[in-house]
């Protein structure tokens, strides 16, 4: 007979992490945590830099790949999604950033009552200790450490000057009243180690004895009871097994914006037409599952330096390796305690249509063909630049029963004329600020798209031929009020029409926040942490 459980929580990442990290704190209650990949036991996932390795690392990433998409012409374009304790939040970026106010304010206007911004900024603060203190916007006593990067790079410096050139104001905080602005990130670090939510909430959880981490399980469905989940179906190896929820209890779907999708998908729940087209029984037919897939669009421009003052001369650089290595070791800095992107910028591309935001840039001291890709020979730099609320919607459909095959993923970029413009000025503002006279002196040549790219198709074809992920995906299981037919789940992140079963992650968001999801995402778990404590006691 196998244990029952009064929460299963299905994907230890941005949000699963958290979810069994505070259920837990319950000792009335039994937790379970089912993750798909390994224990985060390798030293690339503590280390910022490792984002390099860990990038392409079959064993703690999914390696995802789209489906063609012919608004990229026809490319298949690359989708690391991490794959071990603490998800992606083990292997991103670590850039912090949540979001404009107005992004959460949008999402309570669409009818999702208490997400406004005055909603969620308790739990943004609850969640963190960030290195600026307690303030309005900050907290100081929470899991997730939050630093700041304190090495001014010469090159950032440029930048941020730069883009004050061209009307961009410089900025110590992202996260405050106003987003615009130019500045270096804050990092989800802490003395030079990356803080993951594995880190943050699981790591003092272990020791508790009503929570069960299990590794290397891949969930392949729900167990239903009629329209009630009942537990999960998963896979250790070859060996199948099973978690059953006591009366009451609840599945907590977490395993991101791909696969719970997917999950629900193969357990029934989803658009009639597609569950019938796979022969799966119709448990709830609930066509918003899967559809609404948003993601921002990274365009990469790349330029060689000046001067060898970039990450690229001291990778290709034995002394170079050495001295980084040193940093790290005697003081907690230098390369291997940041990452890959140490500033950027948030501002308007389409001024006159946007009255805030509407790109972000991360700026890298380092140039490769693709991220996390090996460097290039030469001192090189690198400006990634986003459009922060794509209007394009893309989908992801199973394409089998088979829980172990990739579904389709199709995230039709670029689909929409604003998104097609807003890319555009985007390259025209990177180009604009890399011809600023602060930055002048560390242009040696634009590499990419160089100067043959002139005119506005130019850019969009290079767009097409070049544009990636920025690891964003989101919005394939949103929240809606009554009413709205595609939504997946209530405010509550409640899947409509099942009971005991709720969808927590990117995917839940109905609209794409502004900026990198990891903040909002732990956010969001926080949040329906209390909403669950408040149903149990009512």
């Amino acid at each position: 007979m196998s244990k029952h459980y009064d929460y299963i929580v299905v994907g230890a990442g941005s949000a699963g992490c958290v979810l069994a990290g505070r259920l837990s704190e319950d000792p009335s209650v039994q937790v379970l945590l089912l993750e798909a990949g390994p224990p985060d036991t390798s030293v690339w996932l503590h280390l910022p830099i490792g984002y390099g390795k860990t990038m392409w690392s079959t064993k703690y990433n999914w390696c995802l790949h789209t489906d063609p998409d012919p608004n990229m012409n026809g490319r298949r374009i690359y989708w690391p999604r991490g794959k071990t304790l603490g998800g992606s939040s083990a292997i991103n970026g670590l850039i912090y950033i949540r979001g404009q106010r107005q992004d959460y304010d949008h999402w309570a206007e669409l009818g999702n009552t208490g997400w406004s911004y005055d909603d969620v900024l308790p739990y943004f603060i609850k969640s963190e200790t960030n290195e600026l203190g307690a303030t309005p916007h900050h907290g100081d006593s929470g899991p997730l450490r939050v630093s700041n990067i304190h090495h001014k790079h010469e090159l950032i410096e440029a930048f941020l000057s730069g883009a004050q050139e061209i009307g961009v104001p410089r900025t110590t905080d992202f996260n405050g009243e106003d987003q615009e602005g130019a500045g270096y990130y804050q990092l989800t670090t802490h003395k030079g180690l990356r803080c993951s939510t594995a880190t943050a909430y699981l790591r003092p959880a272990r020791k508790r004895s009503n929570l069960t981490i299990i590794s290397n399980a891949r969930a392949t469905g729900l167990i239903m009871d009629g329209t009630r989940a009942a537990g999960v179906n998963y896979l250790v190896g070859n060996t199948r097994q099973s978690a059953q929820l006591n009366p009451n209890g609840e599945v907590l779907l977490s395993a991101g914006a791909i696969y719970s999708p997917q999950l629900l998908q193969l357990s029934g729940i989803g658009p009639a037409s597609l569950l019938q087209e796979r022969g799966i029984p119709v448990v709830a037919d609930i066509p918003g599952v899967g559809e609404n897939l948003q993601d921002h669009l990274q365009i990469r421009l790349g330029f060689e330096c000046t001067k060898p003052i970039t990450t690229n001369d001291a990778l290709n650089s034995l002394w170079g390796k050495f001295n980084m290595g040193l940093q790290w070791l005697t003081r907690r800095e230098g390369p291997l305690a940041i990452g890959i992107n140490q500033g950027g910028c948030f501002m308007r591309a389409l001024p006159s249509e946007s009255p805030t935001p509407d790109i972000q840039f991360h700026v890298a001291t380092l140039s490769a063909d693709m991220a996390g890709g090996k460097v290039h020979p030469y001192s090189g730099f690198t400006f990634s630049v986003c459009q922060l609320r794509p209007e394009s919607r893309g989908h992801v459909r199973i394409k089998s029963t088979d829980p172990l095959e990739t579904p389709e993923i199709q995230p039709n970029y670029l689909d929409t004329d604003l998104d097609r413009r807003t890319t555009v000025a985007g390259v025209k503002a990177a180009r604009a600020i890399a011809q600023t006279e602060a930055m002048r002196p560390y242009v040696k040549r634009e590499v990419k798209p160089g100067p043959q790219a002139e005119s506005d198709e130019d850019l969009l074809e290079f767009a097409r031929d070049t544009g990636a992920t920025i690891f964003h995906p989101s919005g394939t299981c949103r929240m809606g009020p009554d009413g709205d037919a595609m939504a997946v789940l209530d405010p509550q992140l409640r899947v409509r029409g099942v009971q005991g079963l709720r969808v927590i992650d990117a995917s839940s968001m109905p609209t794409l926040i502004s900026g990198n999801t990891n903040a909002p995402v732990v956010m969001m778990a926080e949040k329906v942490v209390d909403l669950m404590r408040e149903e149990r006691r009512q």
